[in-house]
């Protein structure tokens, strides 16, 4: 029955990679924003922080493993190859 079970989790998609992919995704958008939020030029009485809100999801992992990720509801679909964090994710992160 757990087998039936995997196969109908997304072809295969064992819940390790899932979660390993989540971890990856986390740590790729917190470095991102990081990364943003230190850009030169941006002072204390600057326009504002812009915001990250959507990444490229790391390439190690295939595009089934973020479609099923979408599909559980803890990622979410930007378009052009961009995801984020679902709401409830969001607060975790």
């Amino acid at each position: 029955m757990a087998e039936q079970e995997q196969g109908q989790q997304g072809g295969g998609i064992t819940p390790e990679i899932l979660k390993s992919a989540m971890k990856a995704f986390k740590k790729r958008l917190k470095l991102t924003v990081l990364d943003d939020d230190s850009r030169l030029g941006r002072g204390a009485f600057s326009s504002g922080h812009t915001g990250v809100f959507a990444i490229r999801p790391p390439n190690q992992f295939p595009q089934e493993v973020w479609n099923e990720l979408c599909r559980q509801g803890k990622l979410r679909d930007s378009g052009h190859g961009l995801y984020e964090l679902a709401k409830g994710e969001q607060d975790r992160a």
